[in-house]
Formats: structure tokens, C-alpha cells, sequence
């Protein structure tokens, strides 16, 4: 269990995806303007990833031993297959959420987190379980990162920023401090 929470908590915050390996920034910066927005596309991002490593430890507990070099290729077909399905799903249930992600939806499809997911838990040797973990924890420190920008966005409208900063400046100052902040973590767990 020890192992487990260790996997979770790494994911989540030590090795957060957006804020320490630098992966998923495109939607990090795009759709993280409003806070209910950032939240469900970190929810879809969650599913995707859960989705993607139950899809990888299946393709490499049956499929990749006798086809490694298959690998890459066939994760970026679960992933697009994975990201179609949520795409319709929230056009379906959640117009409104559709029209607001808009571009950002399909750009997971692309989005180096999701593949980042697969190709680290594969090569970490997860099973199905941690691999479960893994992806939920890197799912949650996504989603924590779009969430921490969304809001601290949201909060920098109502301040008097300088015009020199405004924008892309100040979204990227941000970033980098919630990454620095996020490198403190780095000292949480001693050990494997």
C-alpha cells in the first residue's frame, strides 16, 4: 500500500506532469483562463489517462512482446481513438463545455502527457494496478496545475497589472513560479 501511495503522490505532485516534466503546456496555457473550464478538461484528461493505461499495460502484457516496435505507434492509436470518444461524449452531454474547450478538446490527442503517460509507466515496469495509480496521480497533478493557473488567472483580471506583462507574459511568470513551487516537493519521500 506504502508503494501505491508512493506511485500516487509522486505522479500528483513530485513528478507533476505540466509543472516538472514540462508536458501537457499547450493546453496548460490555452484553456486555463477560467476555472470551470480548466477543471473539466483536467477531468476528461484524468479519464483519458486511466484509459490509456489500462489500454498500455494491455497492449504490453499481450500485444508488444512479440511486436516491440509497435509501441509508439500503437499508444497514439489508443490515444486518438481514447480522445475521439471523450469528444463525442462531452459534445453529446456538455455542449456548453464543448463549445468552451474548443480546439483544446482534440489538441489531447497530441497533448505529450497522455503518451508521456504510456511510455513512463511502460517503462517504469508498472502493472495494472500501479499503472492505475500512476495515471490517476498524473491525471490529478494535471488537473491540479490547470486548476492552480485557472485560478491564479482568474484572480490577476481584477489587479492593475503593468501592460508590459499582461497576457502571455504574466501567464508564463506564473507558470514558472508554480513550477519552482512545485520542485520543493522534490524532498517529500526519501527512498525507491
Amino acid at each position: 500500500m506504502g508503494d501505491l501511495l508512493f506511485i500516487f503522490v509522486s505522479a500528483l505532485l513530485i513528478n507533476n506532469f505540466t509543472l516538472s516534466y514540462f508536458l501537457g503546456l499547450c493546453p496548460f496555457l490555452g484553456v486555463s483562463g477560467r476555472l470551470v473550464t480548466a477543471f473539466r478538461l483536467g477531468l476528461a484528461n484524468i479519464f483519458v489517462m486511466l484509459i490509456t493505461a489500462v489500454c498500455a499495460w494491455t497492449l504490453n502484457t499481450y500485444i508488444l512482446p512479440f511486436a516491440p516496435y509497435l509501441r509508439l505507434i500503437s499508444f497514439i492509436i489508443v490515444i486518438a481513438s481514447t480522445v475521439q470518444f471523450v469528444e463525442m461524449a462531452i459534445k453529446k452531454l456538455s455542449p456548453e463545455l464543448f463549445r468552451a474547450l474548443g480546439i483544446f478538446l482534440p489538441l489531447i490527442t497530441t497533448n505529450c502527457a497522455i503518451l508521456g503517460l504510456a511510455l513512463f509507466s511502460t517503462n517504469k515496469g508498472y502493472g495494472f494496478v500501479e499503472g492505475l495509480i500512476y495515471a490517476l496521480g498524473a491525471g490529478g497533478g494535471v488537473t491540479l496545475a490547470l486548476v492552480l493557473l485557472a485560478g491564479i488567472r482568474e484572480e490577476t483580471r481584477i489587479l492593475d497589472i503593468p501592460k508590459v506583462i499582461e497576457g502571455t507574459a504574466l501567464n508564463l511568470i506564473i507558470a514558472g513560479i508554480l513550477s519552482m513551487a512545485f520542485m520543493g516537493f522534490a524532498g517529500l519521500f526519501s527512498g525507491g
